[in-house]
């Protein structure tokens, strides 16, 4: 039996809008689903795991793997460099799963350009001020750096128009059931029922 390739996404949010507790909630949810592990040369953070979280690689590693060509899309954020794995991302869509890419707009539109195919998603905080509120409770950062990253989350937010949908974060599992809809209703499209469909849809014609 043949396999329908899966749909590759983009997911983007400014930092503390609730990303990847989404995603993650989202990947428990729907089994089709799969996410991107992005390779970084950023250190690892208290309870990330190498190969889990992230790919933890060196400066040197990584630009070594992107003279190589092995990224899809490559960004520098905060200082620090985060890429996708071109051969990884190819093979999981062949399998049939869906892919998440956990970008920011910059990777975006490289791989829309690479492949205009890829559906997008933008996750939006209900306000600045719930944004500035959760970028604070999470106690990693200086208020220097929490100002650092609400300008960058403005920055950020003004792309949101480059997507095809947006979830706004108020409520969670509110915004979690959003999510999980663009999904289901993509696999609904005509031309995918079609390729998972085949047989049952030639016998209902026959």
């Amino acid at each position: 039996m043949s396999v329908t390739p899966g749909t590759l996404y983009i997911v983007s949010a400014p930092s503390g809008a609730g990303k990847t507790s989404l995603v993650k909630a989202l990947i428990d949810a729907e089994p089709q689903v799969r996410v991107s592990v992005s390779h970084t040369t950023r250190g690892m953070r208290p309870g990330e795991v190498d190969g889990i979280n992230y790919h933890f690689v060196s400066r040197e590693q990584f630009v070594q793997m992107l003279e190589h060509g092995d990224f899809l899309e490559h960004a520098e954020v905060f200082g620090n460099l985060y890429g996708t794995s071109q051969r990884w991302l190819q093979k999981t869509l062949a399998e049939g799963f869906d892919l998440i890419l956990e970008i920011d707009w910059q990777g975006a539109q490289q791989v829309r350009h690479l492949m205009p195919q890829a559906k997008s998603v933008f996750i939006l905080p209900p306000s600045q001020e719930a944004l500035r509120q959760r970028l604070d409770n999470r106690g990693q950062d200086s208020a220097e750096i929490i100002e650092r990253r609400m300008r960058e989350a403005v920055s950020e937010m003004s792309h949101y128009v480059e997507y095809d949908y947006l979830v706004i974060n108020d409520d969670f599992d509110v915004a979690l059931e959003d999510l999980k809809a663009v999904f289901r209703a993509n696999r609904l499209q005509q031309a995918h029922q079609q390729l998972a469909h085949g047989a049952l849809l030639a016998q209902l014609l026959d």
